[in-house]
């Protein structure tokens, strides 16, 4: 029997260890999409205590704690800190076959050196330590642990009407790369929350009164080159599903302009005096905008994100007490292929389809992202050379970024696609204890690439494979962000 969780963790041969160890562990990490708070990060924060630092917005634990019976005053209530740690503690080992088991022993391990399984007769001591080494160790404050971790770069998600404050004061002062990422998600969601209240934000942000749709796109277009000059470097769009309405017929190829442009116009005109449109209007508001920035994103060299199959605050009775993001939230099961297909190539038509990540938190989408995305890959002009991996099948993600799901992305990737241009990890997280996670993503692709070199399926060539791992770690996704 192996040891607990031990250095060779998840590495189940000679190959995958040597991978790990000689081409994985070392790599920076570039966590190019989470939701850290830009202001902690700049005030260089430390954190009073283990439960605020570990439970407080996980909405990961959160709805295992619930599903263990917890009460909810220990969940998100104002129950004492050390009573919400120890009924975490309580709720660990039933986390036996969830991702969560390992992570919290990855960050007992990483953060704290600590290598003994939390549990309720583990919790006194494990408290006690963790809360010395987090009032002393300067290695456990913001930019300590960027440091630790070498954490290379950090891509945040922003509102458009942001001011980046927090991000001007980031910079110089840690070594770590804070990058904005434009999330227009309440530009595009015309039907939900007080929508002309938000535009009425975003003009106020861009220094311009917005009355027409041609305000509109002249002051996203204004806060899209602040936040270029602020070094954002993507964008990043919550869709339940791939929006594509652009007239009668519905296809790229038999769009009426005029028409499409006087029905998004009235859409417009029409939300700002309080209505909310029909379904295929905001389907159309929607891919009219997507197309916009679409080009935008293009022309600046950005990422487009996509993150697909996310259906939001299904419990009312919980959304009602505690608002959104506090773990009630389920898989999706919209299909994506035909509008994707058709929204993609509106974008690719034009000469104007921005490189391109698209995840789903359904697995049943892998294979149909996988084979839509290979059909736009090169130059849409095919007069040049294009970016090496421009569509990337994104990383199994949220309900996925366990060992199932990310095996089951990279091999269906591996068998439509580049698996050797992949992007890799990313934390897609809230809290500052998540780098550990970029490791159990290296670890399980190198027993990928091990067990499949020991089988004899692909050559035992260390120059090879490290090289393919430290990309798939690191070098791909500073090339993709940065670079190309």
């Amino acid at each position: 029997m192996k040891k607990f969780m031990d250095g060779n963790f998840l590495l189940t041969n000679k190959t995958a260890e040597q991978l790990y160890h000689e081409a994985a562990a070392g790599e920076p990490i570039f966590d190019y999409h989470c939701h850290l708070i830009p202001k902690e990060i700049a005030e260089d924060r430390r954190f009073p205590d283990l439960a605020y630092m570990w439970l407080g917005g996980d909405h990961y634990k959160w709805r295992m704690l619930r599903a263990n019976g917890i009460p909810e005053k220990l969940i998100t209530g104002d129950a004492d800190p050390y009573d919400k740690f120890l009924a975490w503690a309580e709720t660990v080992p039933r986390l036996i076959g969830n991702p969560l088991y390992h992570w919290t022993h990855l960050e007992l391990q990483r953060y704290f050196n600590i290598s003994e399984p939390l549990n309720p007769q583990s919790a006194p001591a494990i408290w006690k330590t963790a809360n010395e080494q987090l009032n002393k160790d300067p290695a456990l404050s913001v930019f300590g642990i960027f440091k630790k971790f070498k954490v290379f770069a950090v891509g945040t998600t922003d509102d458009p009407a942001d001011s980046l404050e927090w991000h001007q004061k980031a910079q110089g002062a840690t070594e770590t790369r804070v990058l904005p990422s434009f999330r227009p998600d309440r530009i595009l969601n015309i039907d939900k929350g007080d929508f002309a209240g938000y535009i009425e934000k975003l003009g106020n942000a861009a220094g311009k009164s917005i009355s027409s749709l041609d305000d509109l796109l002249a002051a996203v277009r204004d806060r899209i080159n602040f936040f270029d000059q602020m070094g954002c470097r993507a964008s990043d769009h919550a869709l339940e599903f791939p929006p594509f309405a652009a007239s009668s017929k519905d296809r790229a190829g038999s769009i009426n302009r005029g028409l499409w442009e006087k029905e998004v116009r009235e859409i417009f005109a029409a939300a700002l005096a309080g209505k909310v449109p029909d379904g295929r209007g905001v389907e159309s508001w929607k891919t009219f905008l997507l197309e916009f920035l679409g080009g935008e994103y293009y022309a600046r060299g950005w990422a487009m994100q996509f993150h697909f199959a996310a259906i939001r605050s299904i419990n009312s009775a919980a959304f009602a007490k505690l608002g959104p993001d506090t773990g009630y939230d389920a898989v999706h099961d919209h299909p994506l292929a035909e509008k994707l297909s058709l929204l993609l190539n509106l974008l690719n038509a034009a000469g104007k389809l921005p490189k391109t990540i698209l995840y789903s938190l359904n697995i049943k989408d892998f294979y149909t992202l996988g084979t839509i995305m290979g059909s736009f890959q090169g130059a849409s002009d095919f007069s040049e050379a294009g970016i090496p991996g421009k569509m990337q099948l994104g990383s199994g993600w949220w309900f996925l970024d366990h060992i199932d799901g990310m095996e089951a992305q990279m091999k269906i990737l591996g068998n439509v696609g580049l698996l050797s241009r992949f992007v890799g990890m990313l934390t897609d997280s809230r809290s500052f204890l998540s780098y550990p996670r970029h490791e159990y993503f290296r670890r399980i692709l190198c027993n990928i690439l091990g067990t499949w070199a020991e089988n004899g399926e692909i050559p035992g060539d260390f120059e090879l494979l490290g090289g393919m791992v430290k990309d798939i770690s690191f070098r791909n996704a500073e090339s993709y962000f940065l670079r190309y």
